[in-house]
């Protein structure tokens, strides 16, 4: 995979850099083993190394996909594995507007919490339990931090019985889960 051709052709093609190609509809021969990772934080490494143009990796982004063999950059001709260590898309930012929450990733992915992308606590990479968002063929954003206790401060309580309460928030007129509080808890979402 030649990024510098890649680049050049987004750039002469004058199209937007955030734009996600049909990845839905290319099925290229897996040609191997990149050797990029995707850190528990967001950050793209290759080689060992921090990624240096954000460009860079703003561009693979668009070319990510999750399939059978993992998770891939693809294009009409190629389809690379890379590694991701915990999820690849970080949700950095939160807003609530038009009844919905809407969340943005360090990509300038922008997902509504509704019904077709719903929040889910699953474990981290660190086997914490931590919420995340389904964004796009086969990918998904954990939730950083401050969104998460952005959201925890809108959140309100429900009694789900069993004295075990589930902490939580309405989006787009459904219930979204961001932990759970039990009689031994003392006021804290896990």
């Amino acid at each position: 995979m030649n990024i510098d051709r890649l680049i050049q052709q987004r750039d002469s093609a004058e199209e937007n850099a955030s734009a996600i190609p049909p990845l839905d509809e290319w099925h290229p021969a897996l040609c191997g083993d990149m050797n990029l990772s995707i850190h528990a934080d967001g950050t793209w490494w290759h080689e060992g190394r921090p990624f240096a143009r954000t460009k860079v990796a703003r561009l693979l982004a668009t070319l990510l996909r999750q399939d059978a063999d993992g998770y891939c950059l693809v294009t009409p001709v190629e389809r690379w594995r890379v590694q991701v260590e915990d999820l690849p898309l970080v949700a950095v930012e939160a807003d609530f507007h038009d009844d919905a929450w809407w969340f943005t990733t360090q990509f300038d992915d922008v997902v509504r919490l509704d019904a077709d992308h719903p929040l889910s606590v699953t474990l981290n990479s660190q086997g914490e339990r931590v919420p995340q968002l389904p964004v796009r063929f086969g990918l998904a954003a954990r939730l950083h931090r401050n969104v998460y206790y952005q959201l925890v401060e809108a959140a309100e309580a429900r009694d789900v019985g069993n004295g075990v309460t589930e902490i939580g928030l309405i989006s787009a007129g459904d219930w979204f889960a961001l932990g759970q509080l039990d009689d031994d808890t003392t006021g804290e979402a896990p």
